[in-house]
Formats: C-alpha cells, sequence, structure tokens
C-alpha cells in the first residue's frame, strides 16, 4: 500500500533537495526525534532552493541508483501481493507526475472543445500543473465533453472517434501510469492489447503458434458496438474490485460520464467508453478481463475436453479448438456470459469454422471447394500448402483494409497533385516503408508487391493529370521511375519460431 505519510500535508513525495558536496553540520540540524507529528515540527536550518522541482525521489549515496518512485513503488506491491486493493492512489497524482504526464503527450495530436494545443497548454506550465494538481485533490475538476469526429472504415460504414481536451489527456495520462503497474500484474497472457512490450505481431505470432499445434476448429467472434455498449455500472464494479480509493474511482468515472460534444450539441451519455481517450483502451482491457479472461481461462479448465487456446487484442479474439464439440460448447456459453455485461456477439461475423492442418482434407464434409478463412488483426488467414505439399499458416493483407488504404491514398494525392515531385516522393516512400513495417510477414510478399505497383499506377496517374494534354509512354514511366524509386517491399517479421535480427 502506498504509505499514507506521503498524502500529508507539505510533504512532496516526488520532491527532494541533493548537494553535490558534503553539508556543513552546523548549517543543517538534527532530525527532530518524532519524523512524522501533525502539524510537521518546524526546525531551523538551511531551506531548500525554490523553484527546483525533482520528478524522482533521492539518489543514494553509494551506488547512486535513483530509489524507487510513488508509481514504481505501486508496481512492486502490486506485484507482491497480487489480491490486494489499494486504498490511497489519487496522492501519486502530483505536480511532477502531471509535468512528466505532459512531455508524454503527442505533441501534434488534435485539440478538443476548447481548442487548445499542446504548446499552448505547455504556456506558463508549472503554475497550470499546480492549479490542476488542487482541483483533483479537492475533487473540483471536471472533464469538458470530447469532441466527436468520424473516421471512415473499410465497409464504408464509419467509427465514432472521441478526441478529449488536452488537460483531460494530461489527467488520464498520469491516470493510467498510476493503474497501469497494477493491473499489469493482473492481466493474463493471452491478452495483448494496447499493454507495454506487447504489440499486435506478438498476436499474431501467439495465433499461429496455436494454430500449429493442435488447432482443429477456429471461433472467429466480434463482440458488436463494444466501446459504445460498455457497462458504467458494472465498469465501476470492477475497477472497485482492485481500486479501494474512492476518489480515483470518482475521477476514472468522470470520464465516462463527461458526455459528448457532436456538431455543437452535447449528447449525455449513459453507457459506453469514447474510442480515442488516453485512458479509454485501459478501462476497456479492465472490463474484458472480468467480463471475459478470467471466465474463458476457468471455462476451458473445466468444461473443455481438448485443447483450447485464446488470444485477445482488444476486443477483437481468436478462439482455437482441438475437438469441434468445444468450439460450438464455446460459441453458446460465451453469447450467455457476454449478455450478462450488456455485450452481444455480432450474429453475422461470429463464426465456428473448421480450420487448421486437416481443414483442407476434409473440406469436403462442409459442401465447400476450399477451406474458410478468418480476419485478425488486418491479416486474412488461411489454410494454405507449402511448396512441399504440407499445411501452412497464409497471411495476407485483409481485402477490406487493403481497399481502404488504397482509397485514403488516392484522395490525398490528388489534394498533393501540385506539390513538387520530391516531396510527394518522400511522402509516399515513407506511406510504403510503414505498410512493409507492419504488413511485412511471411506469405504475404505478394500483397505487398501488388500494394505498391497500385501506389505507383496511383501516383502516375495524378501527376499526369496536371495537364490535361500530358500522357506519358512506356520509355517516359520508365525514367520516372528510375529517376524516383519507390522503396521494395520486404519481410520485416520472422515467424515466432525464428530468432529475431538484430540486437
Amino acid at each position: 500500500m502506498v504509505d499514507d505519510r506521503q498524502s500529508r500535508e507539505g510533504e512532496e513525495p516526488h520532491s527532494v533537495t541533493t548537494h553535490s558536496e558534503e553539508s556543513d553540520a552546523g548549517m543543517v540540524p538534527e532530525k527532530s526525534a518524532k519524523m512524522w507529528v501533525t502539524p510537521v515540527e518546524s526546525m531551523e536550518g538551511r531551506a531548500a532552493a525554490k523553484g527546483k522541482s525533482v520528478s524522482r525521489n533521492a539518489l543514494r549515496a553509494q551506488d547512486r541508483q535513483g530509489a524507487p518512485t510513488q508509481v514504481e513503488r505501486i508496481g512492486q506491491r502490486a506485484k507482491e501481493k497480487k489480491g490486494e486493493r489499494f486504498d490511497n492512489l489519487l496522492s501519486a497524482i502530483q505536480a511532477p507526475l502531471l509535468k512528466e504526464a505532459y512531455q508524454r503527450l503527442r505533441k501534434r495530436a488534435a485539440p478538443g472543445v476548447d481548442g487548445i494545443t499542446w504548446e499552448e497548454y505547455g504556456e506558463h506550465l508549472d503554475a497550470r500543473l499546480l492549479d490542476l494538481q488542487d482541483r483533483i485533490h479537492r475533487g473540483s475538476y471536471h472533464p469538458q465533453p470530447v469532441r466527436r469526429v468520424h473516421i471512415p472504415k473499410g465497409d464504408g460504414r464509419t467509427r465514432p472517434l472521441g478526441i478529449p481536451a488536452l488537460e483531460d489527456k494530461l489527467v488520464q495520462q498520469a491516470a493510467r501510469m498510476v493503474l497501469g503497474p497494477i493491473y499489469e500484474r493482473a492481466f493474463l497472457g493471452f491478452s495483448y492489447g494496447f499493454r507495454p512490450r506487447r504489440s499486435p505481431h506478438d498476436a499474431l505470432n501467439a495465433v499461429a503458434v496455436a494454430i500449429d499445434r493442435k488447432t482443429t476448429w477456429v471461433l472467429d467472434a466480434d463482440i458488436r458496438s463494444f466501446f459504445d455498449t460498455i457497462d458504467h455500472g458494472w465498469m465501476q464494479k470492477f475497477i472497485e474490485h482492485r481500486i479501494g480509493d474512492k476518489r480515483m474511482v470518482r475521477l476514472l468515472m468522470k470520464w465516462l460520464h463527461a458526455g459528448v460534444m457532436e456538431d455543437g450539441e452535447l449528447r449525455a451519455v449513459e453507457e459506453g467508453a469514447p474510442q480515442g481517450g488516453i485512458i479509454s483502451p485501459l478501462m476497456a482491457n479492465i472490463y474484458l478481463h472480468y467480463a471475459l479472461d478470467l471466465w474463458a481461462n476457468q471455462w476451458r479448465k473445466r468444461h473443455a475436453r481438448g485443447e483450447v487456446y485464446i488470444v485477445r487484442y482488444a476486443d477483437d479474439f481468436v478462439m482455437g479448438f482441438q475437438y469441434e464439440k468445444d468450439a460450438r460448447a464455446m460459441r453458446e456459453a460465451l453469447a450467455s456470459r457476454l449478455a450478462t455485461f450488456g455485450l452481444e456477439l455480432h450474429p453475422e461475423k461470429t463464426r465456428v469454422l473448421r480450420f487448421g492442418r486437416f481443414a483442407r482434407q476434409d473440406v469436403n464434409r462442409d459442401g465447400r471447394t476450399r477451406p474458410e478463412t478468418f480476419d485478425f488483426l488486418g491479416f486474412t488467414h488461411i489454410a494454405g500448402v507449402s511448396r512441399r505439399g504440407a499445411f501452412l499458416l497464409t497471411r495476407r493483407t485483409s481485402r477490406k483494409k487493403r481497399n481502404a488504404k488504397l482509397a485514403s491514398l488516392r484522395d490525398e494525392m490528388r489534394e498533393r497533385r501540385h506539390e513538387p515531385v520530391r516531396m510527394q516522393h518522400a511522402w509516399l516512400s515513407s506511406v510504403l516503408r510503414g505498410h512493409y513495417q507492419y504488413y511485412g510477414v511471411p506469405t504475404n510478399s505478394r500483397a505487398l508487391q501488388q500494394f505498391r505497383e497500385c501506389v505507383r499506377a496511383g501516383w502516375h496517374r495524378q501527376l499526369q493529370r496536371r495537364s490535361q494534354r500530358a500522357e506519358w509512354t512506356r520509355p517516359q514511366r520508365a525514367t520516372f521511375d528510375r529517376s524516383f524509386p519507390l522503396p521494395l517491399s520486404r519481410i520485416q517479421h520472422p515467424w515466432p519460431s525464428l530468432p529475431r535480427a538484430g540486437p
């Protein structure tokens, strides 16, 4: 438990004065017999320098290693006592932590409803943070409504995205820094979404390993509008299961109740969590940890006859089964379990399908010419065949993701049509390198090459439209490509059984 003494009046757990030289014994008085009294006893001596703040604790005299901060001590406590509730967390949100949270924010992120940017908030930053710290501890901090925008999805629909005000982002970042170490020790191993040192490719590798083992059936599950249907009552109960600090719980719930500003109109929010907030991924993981992860882990131990594999990334998850009966039973039990917490499986996107090394042999049983496929984290997973005729998990860029990306690139290339060619080349090169960095997995080389050719052809088309009379011949195209070559596709991520290149 975080030491209650740090929350006493006049103490700053993140601030301390250090001296590079040995102190004069006549200027520094001895400590009182009682170190912690109320009020704190005042002693004569040389005071700390004004205006100098230190974000870490004191350095030890021998090894010169920094003592753990209050947030680090919270993480150590959570690791040592996994079932303990934390009753004094809000005291960790002090001005030094808020300043560190401010530095971690994206400097070019879109502003919220107040229009304040990162640079504007940085003016008189120390005074702002002290005032914010005081409002948080007095309970007078109230978040502003999130600004809602809609971003296009691959199927023609849009996804609502909430953009909090910068001050709300700052407090959310500080709260995540405090709560993250607590829940990181509680989350199960098959949860990969928005966790430190875990990436989407780690989740993809986990799926590949599961399919390579004993998976013959796959449950491809999709929760309908998860972020929009989170029940606030259950969310508060899940938080209180581990957080006993009522002030911290109220702070978290304030963000859920802040409301949404859309088209100049304020809308109250009765359920759901806005996507785009810094704290939203953590709260989504907390909700699914109790509503899904713990239950699914127990279900496979108690009810499954064969092996069951689970990989979850945020609200997107896949389950692999050794036997069809277990997959069908989980499908029914999962729907009932999620309904208890106000969630619903999408009836059209949730499927039980035959997959794995025997899928091609048994495909005739389902009346199909080829095995079914499923999408996960932007990749279509296919039960393929290697050159030797053996089973090979094939991953291709999802057609929906590829078409959506190409459509957005065509629009942006049209807007950049009259920019200098060198600027367009640098921009498209960075786009392709980022695409290769994510989608550069084994068996996806052809899709990467096709994406590059589509980008190259679209760029040529836009450049020719600079003039109504411009029409390139084949030699002109070849000369232009030699002058402004686009990056070639590369496989960036090896199979999980192979060592990763580099240090």
